[in-house]
């Protein structure tokens, strides 16, 4: 049965109005989108609207990795992807998190650049991405400026077993997620950007003059519309090259004396690791069950929570005890490339989706990049 709608006049006319620009998604895109275009269209009205009590993908769900790429990623995406657009997607990711910290401040997101660490378990892997370093450093001074970005580390320095190779990137940080949330919601408050939560929009339609989306409370109408649905953006949007992923997480109870610093990542990046508040937080695996994680279902998968379970005592805290504290699900956005898609899907209505598992890095950017596309 339809939900029974009980709007008061006062409700229709403060709701249901039409705004100059919708958001469809309150997470880092979203959030940015409508931040920028209100910084351009100081006058402008906005809404955003989400489906959850928070954003229901990734962003308030993700590990806080400040980061644009491990070298075996990397190494990786160029056997997949054209060059220019590896390096193109790369220096998105490094201006996004630029724009991130201008427009919050370190402060407000919880930032430290503590380095980001790639582990290898194979001599064999690590020596081909050894042989790499210099070409690769070469590229990213040239794309970003940044000298000397990768570094061979000894696995005697650190603390971990089966290890035998590490390799650093010296200008990866970490954030505080809820921090970074937090205060990009307290700034859309503060612009007069309206955020409004638990709608769920079912379709989205293009009108000589405006666009109508419906929702099971009502119709919202705008002038522009942009979907940041990320990982969902096919329930609303027909784009063929955006698929879900499912990540499965963990966290520990708070360790006693735990010396791991930085943010640790783990076979070409499908594993992922860092120390948040004297916990492990410890999430990836998709890469067993590729099929399975392609959902947008918010479960946990056990055969994936497992082996997190796993590698956390043999791997990375082979000689520490520890409880698991809480365990969960997000849904990033994933598809044939890594570079976003920023793009009219059907009049004044744009997509501005698939981070593919970037989105701390380079959600601010796209959302800048969306805000001045749908102007």
């Amino acid at each position: 049965m339809p939900k029974i709608v009980n709007h008061s006049y006062w409700e229709n006319k403060f709701l249901f109005k039409k705004y100059d620009l919708i958001v469809v998604g309150s997470g880092i895109v979203g959030l940015s989108t409508a931040i920028s275009f209100k910084q351009k269209n100081k006058k402008a009205s906005v809404l955003i609207l989400e489906r959850g009590i928070l954003p229901s993908g990734a962003s308030t769900k993700n590990a806080g990795f400040a980061c644009f790429g491990s070298v075996s990623e990397l190494l990786d995406d160029l056997t997949k992807m054209p060059e220019e657009t590896v390096w193109k997607t790369v220096e998105m990711r490094w201006e996004g998190l630029e724009l991130l910290r201008k427009r919050l401040g370190d402060k407000h997101l919880g930032y430290k650049a503590l380095g980001g660490f790639e582990l290898f378990d194979k001599e064999k892997s690590f020596g081909a991405c050894s042989e790499k370093i210099d070409t690769l450093n070469k590229k990213i001074k040239k794309t970003l400026g940044l000298k000397n970005c990768y570094s061979i580390v000894a696995p005697k320095n650190l603390y971990f077993k089966n290890i035998n190779g590490i390799i650093k990137n010296q200008y990866e940080g970490q954030i505080d997620t809820s921090l970074m949330m937090a205060n990009l919601i307290a700034l859309a408050h503060d612009m007069g950007i309206i955020i409004l939560n638990t709608i769920s929009i079912n379709k989205i339609k293009s009108l000589k003059n405006s666009v109508e989306l419906l929702s099971d409370l009502g119709v919202f109408k705008a002038t522009k519309v942009v979907v940041a649905t990320n990982g969902f953006a096919k329930q609303l949007l027909n784009l063929p090259d955006v698929q879900p992923a499912r990540a499965q997480v963990l966290i520990t109870k708070p360790i006693k004396n735990l010396k791991i610093k930085g943010t640790f990542h783990y076979k070409e990046g499908y594993y992922y690791f860092r120390n948040i508040d004297n916990r492990i937080l410890f999430g990836g695996g998709r890469n067993l069950d590729i099929k399975g994680e392609t959902t947008t279902e918010i479960e946990l998968n056990n055969k994936i929570q497992k082996y997190l379970d796993k590698l956390l005592k043999e791997m990375i805290l082979p000689e520490t005890p520890f409880e698991i504290d809480h365990r969960w699900s997000g849904i990033m956005g994933v598809g044939s490339e890594k570079k976003p898609i920023i793009k009219l899907v059907q009049p004044n209505v744009l997509a501005a989706v698939r981070m593919g598992g970037m989105g701390v890095a380079i959600g601010s950017l796209v959302g800048e990049q969306a805000a001045k596309e749908i102007s």
